[in-house]
């Protein structure tokens, strides 16, 4: 079953159990999705509907913004809209792959560094296309740069 239909399946689950939390966070979902779609045909790409890696970088997308409103609403003494954010996060995270640990994404990030023959900075293009291609969805791509540039560095 691909994303999209384990998001329909949960939604009439939400919608029967009267989950409003995750319904809510589902909707939004599935509504950014839509967004995805319509952009990527204005963009000129065929095919109407994306696959489940760019859903999943997408995820990872509003994870990420996820964490920056938490600690925005942190900071501004706002600590019930933090929890609901933390809750929307926890939700979006169920439909990605598991992340990866620190330790888990060093060894990876050597592995994928050994395996294309990096030895400088120079190579740090080819070292994240790779990591992106085999690791999208399960490490930030962000920490994994800094993790490159000090393997490389």
């Amino acid at each position: 079953m691909g994303l999209r239909d384990q998001l329909n399946e949960d939604m009439k689950a939400a919608m029967k159990s009267g989950d409003k939390r995750k319904l809510a966070t589902i909707r939004l979902m599935t509504a950014a999705i839509k967004d995805k779609d319509i952009n990527s045909r204005t963009e000129g790409h065929d095919s109407e509907k994306l696959p489940d890696s760019a859903l999943l970088d997408l995820f990872a997308k509003m994870v990420k913004q996820r964490q920056d409103s938490i600690a925005a609403y942190e900071q501004g003494g706002r600590p019930e809209l933090a929890a609901q954010e933390r809750e929307e996060m926890q939700i979006i995270q169920t439909y990605m792959p598991k992340q990866l640990s620190d330790e888990e994404t060093k060894l990876a990030i050597q592995g994928i560094i050994a395996s294309v023959g990096a030895t400088s900075i120079k190579d740090m293009g080819k070292v994240m296309a790779e990591l992106k291609s085999k690791l999208s969805g399960q490490i930030d791509m962000g920490k994994a740069g800094g993790i490159v540039k000090s393997l490389l560095g």
